[in-house]
């Protein structure tokens, strides 16, 4: 399982790679694998700041729905418009091409109650 030092990571399996004051998130590799096929990802919150540990919206598997909480206090700015129609790219590069949304970082001293990669991975036990 793969784990970037390079991102921040939730205890809710989401990640945050932070550039300035803006931030890319999504999920975890652990979390698309407990969840499954990802099939549906539903964001309504574009424009509107969303505040840590807030739900931004919700990725549905084929047994499950699952919320996705916000790492730090945010305004989303935008999603993957390639997740519309195609959310295998969450399930084949969550990293990468399957990021989320992407964010206007409004308090970024939360950043510093996120885990390390390290931390990250001891807490899912790989």
């Amino acid at each position: 399982m793969n784990f970037p030092a390079e991102l921040k990571y939730t205890k809710d399996h989401e990640w945050i790679r932070v550039e300035g004051d803006e931030a890319t998130i999504g999920i975890t590799e652990f979390a698309q694998r407990e969840l499954g096929d990802i099939v549906f990802v539903d964001i309504n919150t574009v424009g509107d700041e969303v505040a840590v540990n807030d739900v931004f919206g919700t990725v549905e598997a084929v047994k499950t729905v699952s919320d996705l909480y916000m790492p730090v206090t945010s305004t989303v700015l935008s999603l993957n418009e390639a997740l519309d129609g195609s959310p295998e790219l969450v399930n084949n590069d969550p990293y990468g091409d399957g990021w989320i949304i992407k964010v206007k970082i409004s308090n970024s001293a939360e950043l510093d109650g996120l885990l390390s990669a390290e931390a990250y991975q001891a807490l899912v036990g790989a």
